[in-house]
C-alpha cells in the first residue's frame, strides 16, 4: 500500500506535470481571445497574476495588445506589463505600443519609445516608421523628422507607399512644403490622402494658386479637397473665388459653410456672411463663434451682443472663444451692464479666467470706465501672467493713472516677471497720458538696453505721441525723422494732432503733406487741419481743405455720444432732437446753462471751427455739443449714487472739458467720459487727467 502510494507522488510530480502548471488551459486562451471590454481585460489581468501566467509571453502579449486597442485604450496597463513582464518585447508589441502613444497625443513618448526599439537592434517596418513620422509632425521635431527620413532610405522603404505619404503629410505641417512636393513626386501610387496632404500644405502656406492647380490635377476628390480650397481662399482674402469653389462643390459640409463665414467676415462682407448662417439648417459652435467674431472684427459690436444672447437660448453652449469675441464686443461699445453679465456667466459656468479671459476681462472694464472692477479682476487672479499684467497697467494709463501704472510695471518686475513688447507700450502710453517726458525716454531706453528689445513702429508712436502731447513739436519731428524705419499714418497724425492742440500750422502743414503721401485716404488728416486752420482765422485754406475733402467724396464724421440706461444705448450728434426725452434734455441744458453762467463760466468760443461772426451764435453752437445732451441725459435718468458713463466718438473740446468739471461739482455727480483718447474722471470740479489730454 505505501508502495503504491509513493508511486502516484512520483506520478503527479513528474516533469510534464509541473511544467502544465504553468501553462496556460485552453479556456484561458478562449476568454483572452473573446475578451472585448476594459473590464474583462482587467479580470483577465488580474487572474493572469493570481494564476502566474502573467510571466507567459503570450499571455501578456495578448493583454497588452488588448489595452492599446482603441475601444479599450488603457496605456499605463500596458506601458506597465510592457516594462515589467517582457524581457524580450517583439517589434509587432513595440509597434503596438507606439500607435497607442501616437493615438492619446502623446507623440514625445512615442519617439522615445521608437529609440529604445532601435537600440535593441530591432529594425523598424512599414508599420513603425508611418506611427512615429506622424508624431514627429504633430510635435513639429523637424530635425527628428529628417533623421527618420534618412532612416527610411537606409531601411529601403523608400518607395513604400504608406511611408511616403506619412513623409508628405509631415513636411506638409512642417511648413517645408517644398519637400513635401519632392517626396509626393517620387510617390508613383499617389492616394487622395497624399494629394489632400500636399494641397493642405500649400494652403496653409498661403500659395493658394499651386494648391488649386494640384486640385485640378487630382484623380478623384473629397470633401476634404474641396474644404481645404475654399478656407484657404476664404483666408487670404480672395472671398470670390472661395465662393465660386462653394457653389462648385457636389456637397457642402459644415465646414466649407463656416469657411465661407469666416471668408466673408474677414473681407468685411458682413452682410453676405449673414445671408449664409440664415440658410444653414445646421450649426456649429464655430458657425456661432465666426459671426460673433466677425460682428465684433467688422465693429458690429451691439449684433455681436445679440447674436450671443440668441446663441444662449439654443443648445450649443458657448466656450472661451465665444466669450473673448463677446468681451471684445463688450469693451467696443462701452456698456458696462452688458460686460458685468457676462462676468457673471463666465463665474456660474466655472470657466477659467487665468488665461485670456482674464486679459479680455481686465481689458473689458477699464475700456467701460471701471477701473476698480478691472483691478478686482486682475488681484483675483492666483497664477497672473504677463497678459494680465500688461491689460492692468494699459488700463491704469488710459485712465490717467500713470503714477499706478509705472508702480505695477516696478513691481511685476521686483517679482521676476520678464515685460515683452506689448508691456512697453502700455507703459509708454501710460507716460503720454499723464505727459511724463523725462519717464518715457526712460523707459524706451530700459526697453533696448535692459531687455533687449527692439523698438517697433508702435514703440517710436508712443515716443512720438508723449512729445506731441507735451509741446515738444521739434523734438518729435527730429525723431520721426531719425526712425530707422518709414514713419505710418499714425506718427504722422500724432504730429498732426500736436500741431492742432499747440496752434503749430507749419508743423500742422508738414505733417499733414507727408500723412497725405503715406494715407491719402485718411479722413482724419483732412479734418484737423481744418480746424488747425480755423483755429487761426485762416477761412480761405478752410475753404480749400473743405473742398478737396469734396471731390476726394469725403465726409467728416459728426461728433457722436453715447449713453447706456437700462441695458439701452442712447445716443446723441450735434444738436440731436431726435430723442424721446428732447424736451426735457432741452429743458436740463437751459438750467445747466443758467448753472454754469451762475458759476462764473465763460464759453471758450474760439473751440468753435465754423465762421459764425456773432457770440451768441457760437455760444449756442457749443451748447449744442453731443457730449452736454449725453451729460442732461444722464442727470435726469441716472440714480444720483451712480455715475454717468459716456463715450465720445473725438476729442473732447476744451470747452465742454471745462464744462463737464463745473457740472461735476455743481450737480456733485460723478461723469466718467471716454473720448477717442483716453478717460476723463470727472469729480467735485476737477479731471483725472488735469487738464492734460
Amino acid at each position: 500500500m505505501q508502495t503504491q502510494t509513493q508511486t502516484l507522488t512520483l506520478q503527479h510530480s513528474s516533469p510534464i506535470h509541473a511544467l502544465q502548471q504553468h501553462l496556460p488551459s485552453r479556456l484561458h486562451w478562449n476568454i483572452l481571445n473573446f475578451s472585448s471590454t476594459h473590464k474583462e481585460t482587467q479580470q483577465l489581468h488580474a487572474l493572469s497574476v493570481k494564476t502566474n501566467l502573467i510571466y507567459h509571453s503570450g499571455i501578456s502579449s495578448r493583454l497588452l495588445s488588448l489595452y492599446v486597442d482603441p475601444h479599450i485604450n488603457n496605456l499605463h496597463y500596458a506601458r506597465s506589463i510592457f516594462d515589467r513582464i517582457l524581457q524580450h518585447p517583439s517589434l509587432v508589441l513595440y509597434n503596438l505600443l507606439i500607435k497607442c502613444y501616437v493615438f492619446n497625443q502623446r507623440s514625445h513618448e512615442a519617439l522615445t519609445l521608437f529609440c529604445d526599439l532601435l537600440h535593441r537592434f530591432l529594425l523598424p517596418d512599414n508599420f513603425t516608421l508611418p506611427c512615429v513620422i506622424k508624431g514627429a509632425a504633430r510635435l513639429g521635431a523637424i530635425k527628428e523628422g529628417k533623421q527618420i527620413h534618412g532612416l527610411v532610405f537606409k531601411l529601403g522603404f523608400g518607395f513604400d507607399k504608406f511611408v511616403l505619404s506619412s513623409l508628405v503629410s509631415m513636411y506638409a505641417k512642417f511648413g517645408e512644403i517644398d519637400l513635401g512636393r519632392r517626396v509626393f513626386d517620387v510617390l508613383d501610387d499617389k492616394d487622395l490622402v497624399s494629394w489632400n496632404c500636399l494641397i493642405d500644405g500649400y494652403v496653409k502656406k498661403g500659395e493658394v494658386e499651386v494648391a488649386m492647380k494640384l486640385f485640378d490635377e487630382m484623380p478623384e476628390r473629397d470633401l476634404f479637397s474641396w474644404t481645404c480650397l475654399v478656407d484657404g481662399f476664404s483666408k487670404c482674402g480672395k472671398v470670390k473665388i472661395a465662393r465660386e469653389i462653394f457653389y462648385r462643390m457636389p456637397n457642402r459640409n459644415l465646414v466649407s459653410w463656416n469657411a465661407m463665414i469666416n471668408g466673408y467676415m474677414k473681407a468685411g462682407d458682413v452682410d453676405s456672411a449673414c445671408e449664409l448662417f440664415n440658410d444653414m439648417e445646421i450649426r456649429d459652435l464655430i458657425t456661432w463663434n465666426s459671426m460673433i467674431a466677425g460682428y465684433e472684427l467688422n465693429g458690429r459690436f451691439m449684433e455681436a451682443l445679440e447674436l450671443l444672447e440668441t446663441m444662449l437660448i439654443g443648445d450649443v453652449l458657448p466656450n472661451d472663444a465665444t466669450l473673448v469675441s463677446a468681451l471684445s464686443a463688450v469693451a467696443g461699445l462701452a456698456v458696462l451692464s452688458k460686460g458685468r453679465w457676462i462676468h457673471s456667466y463666465i463665474v456660474k459656468n466655472r470657466f477659467v479666467v487665468d488665461g485670456v479671459l482674464g486679459t479680455l476681462l481686465i481689458q473689458m472694464y477699464s475700456k467701460c470706465g471701471s477701473i476698480e472692477s478691472a483691478l478686482t479682476v486682475f488681484r483675483a487672479i492666483s497664477k497672473k501672467k504677463v497678459g494680465h499684467w500688461t491689460a492692468m497697467i494699459v488700463g491704469l494709463g488710459m485712465h490717467g493713472m500713470a503714477t499706478q501704472a509705472l508702480d505695477l510695471f516696478n513691481k511685476m518686475c521686483r517679482m521676476g516677471m520678464k515685460p515683452i513688447a506689448i508691456t512697453f507700450i502700455g507703459v509708454l502710453n501710460a507716460c503720454s497720458h499723464a505727459g511724463l517726458v523725462n519717464d518715457g525716454h526712460r523707459y524706451f531706453n530700459m526697453m533696448i538696453n535692459d531687455y533687449g528689445i527692439e523698438p517697433t513702429i508702435e514703440h517710436y508712436g508712443c515716443l512720438v505721441d508723449i512729445l506731441c502731447r507735451t509741446g515738444y513739436l521739434e523734438e518729435a519731428k527730429s525723431t520721426i525723422e531719425r526712425m530707422p524705419m518709414r514713419p505710418n499714418f499714425v506718427i504722422w497724425m500724432s504730429l498732426l494732432s500736436g500741431a492742432r492742440n499747440h496752434g503749430n500750422k507749419d508743423i500742422g502743414e508738414y505733417a499733414a503733406n507727408n500723412l497725405i503721401k503715406v494715407a491719402p485716404d485718411t479722413i482724419g488728416c483732412y479734418v484737423v487741419l481744418s480746424n488747425i486752420y480755423a483755429a487761426a482765422g485762416q477761412w480761405d485754406k478752410v475753404s480749400e481743405v473743405r473742398e478737396m475733402m469734396k471731390k476726394r467724396g469725403f465726409r467728416k464724421d459728426p461728433g457722436s455720444s453715447s449713453i447706456e440706461h437700462r441695458g439701452v444705448l442712447h445716443e446723441f450728434v450735434v444738436g440731436d432732437k431726435s430723442h424721446p426725452q428732447t424736451d426735457e434734455i432741452h429743458s436740463k441744458l437751459s438750467e445747466m446753462r443758467n448753472k454754469l453762467k451762475a458759476a462764473g463760466h465763460v464759453p471758450d468760443t474760439t473751440q468753435v471751427l465754423l465762421c459764425i461772426e456773432d457770440q451768441k451764435e457760437k455760444e449756442a453752437e457749443l451748447e449744442n455739443h453731443s457730449e452736454r445732451l449725453a451729460i442732461a441725459f444722464g442727470l435726469i435718468n441716472v440714480k444720483s449714487r451712480s455715475p454717468i458713463r459716456i463715450v465720445k466718438n473725438l476729442r473732447v473740446c476744451n470747452d465742454c472739458h471745462s464744462v463737464t468739471k463745473l457740472l461735476s461739482g455743481i450737480y456733485n455727480r460723478e461723469i466718467i467720459v471716454r473720448d477717442n483718447s483716453r478717460f476723463h474722471h470727472f469729480k467735485n470740479g476737477s479731471c483725472s487727467c488735469k487738464d492734460f489730454w
